[in-house]
């Protein structure tokens, strides 16, 4: 497989290549449209006062207008798409340096109650969100949030298949992404689709035939007026009626405007998107199976969502003073177009939330197929029922770099609990965040930060970062005490992997002693798994009482009056502290 980098650059180039061809092109098509009007002008002026060549010479001049304009608007599309394409690659060529910290953040889904989401930083400046996040649509974020945070175990195979399928396409994904990017919605799926489901006809429909019949009425008189066969006043007369009957329903067709339009550039850029899930190949279930959740129609889905996006174009019209009111007193045409409207909200409302999921499914599929890519090195866990719930080769954490990373092998069985000690900066934390970051990943179908990751699943659970709240009246002592029995009560419905950081810091030492002591009693007598890390060696006596206990440490050394740290997880506690020698060192004290 091509190396991330070298594809980018090689897609980078040829986008600009192609993008500089195009901008050449536009300027011709502008220049011939100049040539064609004026031309236009010149035969007006050159045959004026012979009608039939003038009018000749304009039906020509429009028509060649026309067809320019409808080439011209077909190459600025390009242009654009080529442009959104160079942008993908540029964003991508400078997150493999880790440069991504003016990317979306996603602060706004940071929750101190989720299980594990705040602990190990998935949202929020740095995070694993804003590193790995690519989706364009609104719909295709909150699906990826929500398998982030999903805490699901089912289907983990089936998952790395799929996302391991679209990695390799990449082409494919970026022209997703891309077409996505050139529409900008302003009401979300969500919305509209609450609207569309919940709408009530109000067009009664034994009147959907008028409009044809006012239609074919108008015609007939236009034409009875231009052979002098009847006098003008008939047809000022029936197009007096026309807007008569028009102004009846304006209220109810001006409200179904209001709303309907509101899902205009929505169903622009989906009714594109679709048709890349419809057109494209797969072979993995889960792909497949979304695939087909858009083509049990008897017509594609995005043919469906295009003709509403044409309707929605042809109703955006009547603001055009000459068609509204033309159209309106001849052809009825807005309440027609209402009627056609409600016909397609009737026909498709029970089917576009599940149109609009697929899509959002495989915005988000986008993002983590986009992360595979990017970590050719990184492995998929090998799913096993072994006593092992993890055992991984060379361990580390996704959002450092190569270079400055520390790995570690680690390995861990059910229903055993690790005591990590360690002096201040050693890793402690760090490794907690690591562990933490590789199960999320795994339950998600992500590759790991590993040269081997065995794997049997669990879900996760953490208590690393308490705050108080002033907002609740609450103190940090009890809101970390809340966290610790809202861990409690989750373990006794479901088996969770308990990570903690240095609980009970809200008391005094001899307090949090007798407190840790009990509580990690109280958590290996429910037969859970996890690691605790500590400052408190006393803590690390539970393992001369109980088998499942083992102690590990991050070692710290003072050479020549430096400080070193190695990062590498050993068996044992730790005896060296380096608070006292911090303290001196940054003349403290």
């Amino acid at each position: 497989m091509q190396q991330p980098k070298e594809f980018y650059k090689e897609q980078q180039a040829l986008f600009e290549q192609a993008s500089s061809k195009l901008k050449s092109k536009l300027a011709v098509s502008s220049l011939l449209r100049l040539i064609v009007f004026l031309g236009t002008l010149f035969g007006v002026y050159l045959f004026f006062g012979n009608i039939p060549v003038v009018l000749s010479i304009v039906a020509v001049g429009v028509l060649i207008f026309v067809f320019l304009l409808y080439k011209h608007t077909n190459l600025q599309y390009s242009f654009k798409l080529k442009k959104a394409l160079i942008d993908i690659n540029k964003t991508e060529l400078k997150v493999l340096k880790r440069d991504y910290l003016d990317l979306d953040d996603g602060s706004q889904f940071l929750n101190p109650k989720h299980p594990y989401s705040f602990d190990i930083d998935l949202f929020g400046r740095g995070s694993f969100f804003q590193y790995s996040n690519r989706t364009v649509t609104l719909e295709g974020t909150n699906k990826l949030v929500k398998e982030l945070t999903s805490n699901k175990i089912d289907a983990i195979e089936e998952k790395q298949e799929g996302i391991h399928e679209l990695a390799d396409k990449p082409i494919w994904r970026q022209h997703f992404s891309a077409i996505a990017n050139l529409v900008k919605v302003q009401h979300s799926a969500k919305e509209i689709v609450s609207w569309i489901h919940n709408y009530k006809s109000v067009f009664p429909k034994q009147l959907a035939y008028i409009p044809l019949v006012v239609s074919i009425i108008s015609v007939v008189l236009i034409v009875l007026v231009a052979m002098r066969l009847i006098p003008d006043v008939i047809l000022l007369i029936w197009f007096f009626l026309g807007l008569a009957i028009s102004g009846v329903y304006l209220k109810r067709v001006n409200n179904l405007y209001t709303k309907a339009c509101n899902a205009k550039e929505t169903f622009q850029q989906y009714h594109k998107l679709l048709n890349e899930i419809e057109t494209a190949s797969f072979t993995s279930k889960i792909l497949k199976r979304k695939q087909q959740e858009i083509q049990n129609e008897s017509q594609k889905a995005s043919i469906i969502f295009k003709r509403y996006s044409k309707l929605l174009d042809d109703f955006d019209q009547r603001n055009n003073l000459l068609i509204g009111i033309v159209g309106n007193g001849l052809f009825l045409r807005d309440t027609n177009i209402a009627f056609k409207i409600e016909k397609w909200i009737e026909t498709y409302k029970n089917n576009v939330e599940k149109w609009f999921k697929v899509i959002a499914f495989f915005d988000a599929q986008n993002s983590l197929a986009n992360f595979k890519f990017n970590h050719p090195a990184y492995v998929f866990p090998e799913i096993t029922k072994n006593i092992e719930l993890i055992k991984a080769n060379n361990l580390g954490h996704a959002l450092l770099k190569e270079k400055q990373r520390v790995d570690n092998n680690f390995t861990i069985e059910n229903q055993q609990f690790f005591i990590v000690t360690g002096a201040n900066m050693a890793g402690k934390s760090t490794f907690l965040r690591t562990v933490s970051l590789a199960i999320v990943m795994a339950n998600m179908g992500l590759p790991v930060c590993a040269k081997r990751f065995e794997y049997n699943p669990i879900k996760l659970i953490t208590s690393m970062r308490t705050t108080d709240s002033l907002a609740d009246d609450e103190s940090y002592f009890f809101s970390e005490l809340k966290r610790l029995k809202f861990i409690v009560d989750e373990i006794k419905n479901d088996n969770y992997f308990i990570i903690l950081d240095e609980i009970l810091k809200g008391t005094n030492s001899t307090d949090k002693a007798i407190g840790s002591k009990k509580f990690v009693q109280k958590l290996v007598a429910s037969n859970s798994t996890g690691i605790i890390a500590t400052h408190d060696l006393s803590l690390c006596e539970v393992e001369q009482e109980l088998t499942a206990v083992k102690n590990y440490y991050f070692d710290a050394e003072i050479i020549n009056n430096e400080l070193h740290f190695d990062y590498q997880l050993k068996n044992g506690i730790c005896k060296n502290m380096n608070a006292s020698f911090l303290l001196k060192k940054m003349e403290i004290v």
